[in-house]
């Protein structure tokens, strides 16, 4: 999705205010929703999702043939790919999120002050949530589902190489929210260009919440020019560090897990740095793994004259290569002294997202943990556990890489707000 710079006309105006206004008449019925009822509607759209995995399908590949035939990238088209296990996964992680607790009411802090008055602050939608993104159709569920479970509408923009399949997600969970007696309008699909999503981003008092999912221009784009209060979410070039005390072994497969795994997804590692007292041990190995994995090497140069001899193939690391995420099979490899040179590298190119160090020295971790300022910080793991399932919040609606209200995989508590609510029995300030 380009930078959206384009200004709305009338009709891109009128089309999101007609959207937002039903979506926030949505979200009033949603907030009386008990859990239960919640729960059951939320089971109800994963069945109708696994009854449509066909027709899903059949619009994904409409997608994919057009994306092949204008020249997508290979790691785009993963993203945007749907099978039916896929939907299947996707439907799973609708029950998953139906599973959890219901966030709304829960009472955050309180207390009964001297004069009697009871006071406790509690969880509550915010309302009507706004979402920008590329070619990740689960996005599309995700959203809906943790919308629909803490008590939000949403308005959702996806990118134009996702549109078939956004639209017939959108329609399955429609039809299905009517069909269990609630409002369709719990999850709308604007559609139009960038002019569409320029008056999104300017809704301010009729969408309460934006959050961007996609590239460092998108995300750029919104928060320098949204209005809407935005949550920014994260760009992942992320690090994997091999301390001088760290289990080779371990730190190989750790390595070659976190750019392997799903090289296409923000937690993928994009650089790897090795200390200087194991690199002769450690780098043909790990680089030997990595090419056999396909990966294209950009090494500085101690690693390249490790690739060298283990005739690897690869070619010469420039800052640019540090600083990108590539989002594919490719990786920088650099070698530094300590672990202060790591998280002086970190602090220079990482982006906030997830680091991890790998390391058996308890007080070189603690120092990683304590000193790297990134939403998740791993020690001995792969960075591709920074995800909203694996932490066990359900699906996620994405990873923010800013500090305030929300940092790292955000899910149910993330999308609601507090609200104070004070019981007296006729008390008056003197």
């Amino acid at each position: 999705m380009a930078e959206p710079t384009t200004a709305p006309d009338a009709a891109d105006t009128a089309q999101v205010r007609r959207v937002a206004e039903a979506a926030a008449t949505a979200s009033r019925r949603l907030a009386l929703l008990s859990r239960a009822e919640k729960d059951a509607a939320l089971e109800a759209l994963a069945d109708a999702l696994l009854a449509a995995t066909d027709e899903v399908v059949a619009a994904n590949e409409r997608d994919l043939d057009r994306g092949r035939a204008e020249g997508m990238a290979g790691s785009l088209q993963d993203r945007l790919r749907l099978d039916p296990d896929r939907v299947a996964a996707v439907a799973q992680a609708l029950r998953d999120i139906a599973a959890l607790p219901d966030p709304v009411g829960e009472v955050v802090r309180g207390s009964t002050l001297a004069n009697g008055l009871q006071i406790r602050q509690v969880r509550v939608p915010m309302g009507v949530v706004g979402m920008i993104y590329e070619a990740r159709p689960n996005v599309t569920v995700d959203a809906a589902g943790l919308g629909l479970k803490s008590g939000n509408a949403v308005v959702l923009r996806g990118g134009s190489a996702a549109a078939e399949t956004n639209r017939a997600l959108v329609g399955v969970l429609r039809r299905a929210l009517e069909a269990h007696g609630l409002p369709a309008d719990a999850v709308s699909l604007l559609e139009g260009g960038h002019g569409v999503v320029r008056a999104l981003m300017t809704a301010r008092g009729l969408v309460d919440l934006l959050i961007p999912r996609g590239g460092a221009e998108l995300i750029q784009a919104v928060v320098t020019g949204s209005s809407v209060p935005v949550i920014e979410t994260g760009v992942g070039n992320c690090h994997v560090y091999v301390d001088a005390g760290a289990d080779l072994e371990e730190a190989l497969a750790i390595a070659v897990n976190a750019k392997t795994h799903r090289p296409s997804v923000c937690n993928a590692a994009e650089s790897l740095l090795v200390h200087r007292d194991v690199a002769d041990a450690f780098l043909p190995k790990v680089l030997a793994a990595l090419s056999a994995e396909g990966v294209l090497l950009h090494t500085d140069p101690v690693a390249s004259a490790s690739a060298e001899a283990a005739g690897v193939p690869h070619d010469p690391a420039t800052e640019e290569h540090f600083a990108t995420e590539f989002l594919g099979l490719e990786m920088a490899v650099g070698v530094v002294e300590d672990l202060d040179g790591a998280m002086s590298h970190i602090r220079r190119f990482g982006s906030g997202h997830t680091e991890a160090i790998v390391t058996e020295d308890r007080a070189a971790a603690r120092r990683f943990v304590a000193e790297v300022d990134a939403a998740a910080v791993m020690v001995n793991a792969s960075t591709r556990f920074t995800d909203g399932g694996e932490f066990g919040f359900g699906a996620e609606i994405g990873i923010s890489t800013q500090k305030l209200h929300a940092r790292g995989p955000m899910a149910l508590p993330e999308l609601t707000s507090t609200k104070w609510v004070v019981e007296g029995d006729g008390q008056v300030r003197v």
